[in-house]
């Protein structure tokens, strides 16, 4: 146990962690916000499954559902550093459908809808499973607290 809570929660990483996890977390959860809640503009989830289904992602009420959460819920994790590292992952294989799936054949460029932006996502989320959520985090405070209460 002590072994999973390591890999889990506690990173060496520093500010760094920080800086890269509370951006990406506030765009994640306003996407996934868009996607849930109709919030800056979205369609919510029936308008969103709609377009899911339309490009071949079935049943599209549930991939939007499964999409939406993943963005707001694990956005909101990022920016806390709590679980860290399953909500970065839950996030890269979120982003990895959205570039191979949607954008791949758009092309490179965020202005044809390209990979550029769900690359830029995929990139960073992966950063953050490596990094994890480092010093700063809920995660850190939580760990250290678990491997207290297990060295008692």
């Amino acid at each position: 146990m002590r072994n999973l809570i390591q890999k889990t929660l506690i990173s060496d990483a520093g500010l760094e962690a920080v800086i890269l996890r509370v951006p990406i977390g506030l765009i994640l959860a306003a996407h996934g916000s868009q996607k849930l809640f109709a919030w800056f503009g979205g369609y919510g989830l029936d308008g969103t499954g709609q377009w899911m289904a339309s490009v071949g992602l079935h049943p599209g009420f549930a991939m939007a559902l499964l999409a939406g959460s993943a963005e707001f819920f694990g956005g909101v994790a990022l920016i806390l550093g709590l679980l860290t590292r399953p909500a970065a992952t839950i996030n890269a294989v979120t982003m990895l459908v959205a570039l191979f799936w949607v954008h791949w054949g758009n092309g490179f460029f965020l202005d044809t809808h390209g990979i550029e932006y769900a690359l830029a996502l995929l990139s960073a989320t992966t950063a953050l499973i490596f990094m994890g959520g480092g010093q700063y985090s809920l995660d850190a405070l939580i760990g250290i607290k678990l491997l207290e209460a297990k060295d008692e």
